[in-house]
């Protein structure tokens, strides 16, 4: 029999309604209630997947061995921090904190402890991605478009940490190499932060990332190509698909032949997988695949980012 993981998810908005969800549908977690500061939309989400509504997630403690924090960023250092201490996981949403210093403590908070700390970065748990595994070696040059609609709902981060912070995971995880230098853009349009940017990441070894995200888009695209020697490797996470192109000198023709090849790839609901792993490494007491480790780095070079966008603005203003 799989042991019951007590568990709970503070922050019962969009996404932290799909958490619970996905907690309340798995055989090895007993969702022991929901907590979010808003009692009536707290309620309403524990109605729905039969659970206890809490307006306080320190009722919680005591009661759970893991939970997802899905809150405003700017509250993941205090809340998920309050349950770390406590020798509880967390898996946190991504951005992991507003900035590198708090995550910084929380990382140091959970090593403490010895509690798991997990970040949300979905797409590492995208099909498409999965299946990656054994196909990347050399990349030489990486493009990124993650494109949105605004959303429609408050944003409290900038469109760095809201979008692009999963394409420089993604990234980091494809190229073992350290950044050189940071080229970026970026303009505000509908919020007071910025809301479109472009980065160009530079790393030592010589590969290039070419980064863009944008979250008032009139069309939805996340896609990444990946171009290393002799392959190119194209994904659309949207889709979760793979196309790979071999690329072959032709003698006779005198130039290059392109070869693509579509890849089976066997789908997965992305946050189901990831909470689905963030419990496994709970249960056996596993680091996971999106540590806090992992977690800080992304979001110190978002951090690195978000200051070449500002020097470019100040730039452009004088």
């Amino acid at each position: 029999m799989k042991k019951m993981i007590r568990t709970a998810v503070i922050g019962v908005g969009h996404l932290g309604r799909f958490h619970a969800q996905k907690y309340a549908g798995l055989d090895n977690a007993e969702l022991v209630g929901i907590a979010d500061l808003n009692a009536g939309n707290a309620r309403k989400v524990a109605d729905e997947v039969g659970t206890r509504a809490y307006s306080d997630y320190r009722e919680l403690v005591g009661k759970v061995d893991a939970v997802s924090v899905v809150t405003p960023t700017e509250s993941h250092l205090k809340i998920a921090a309050d349950f770390l201490s406590r020798g509880i996981d967390v898996l946190v949403e991504k951005p992991i904190a507003m900035n590198t210093a708090e995550a910084e403590k929380l990382v140091a908070v959970a090593e403490k402890s010895g509690a798991i700390l997990q970040v949300g970065h979905l797409e590492r748990f995208n099909g498409a991605v999965m299946a990656l595994e054994g196909k990347i070696d050399s990349p030489l040059f990486i493009e990124s478009r993650r494109l949105s609609p605004f959303p429609n709902r408050s944003t409290d981060v900038d469109v760095i940490l809201d979008l692009m912070i999963h394409d420089i995971d993604i990234i980091l995880s494809l190229v073992n190499s350290d950044i050189e230098s940071i080229d970026a853009v970026g303009i505000p349009v509908v919020t007071d932060s910025v809301d479109i940017t472009n980065a160009r990441l530079r790393f030592t070894n010589g590969c290039v990332a070419d980064v863009t995200a944008n979250r008032v888009s009139r069309v939805r695209e996340r896609a990444i190509n990946i171009y290393q020697p002799e392959t190119n490797i194209s994904i659309d996470y949207a889709a979760q698909h793979i196309t790979i192109t071999d690329i072959t000198p032709d003698k006779e023709a005198g130039f290059a032949k392109l070869v693509d090849t579509d890849l089976d790839i066997v789908k997965s609901d992305s946050l189901l997988e990831e909470i689905k792993a963030f419990l496994s490494c709970s249960e056996n007491n596993r680091r996971p695949l999106v540590s806090g480790h992992e977690g800080l780095v992304a979001l110190e070079v978002a951090s690195r980012i978000q200051e070449a966008v500002a020097s470019s603005m100040q730039r452009e203003r004088s």
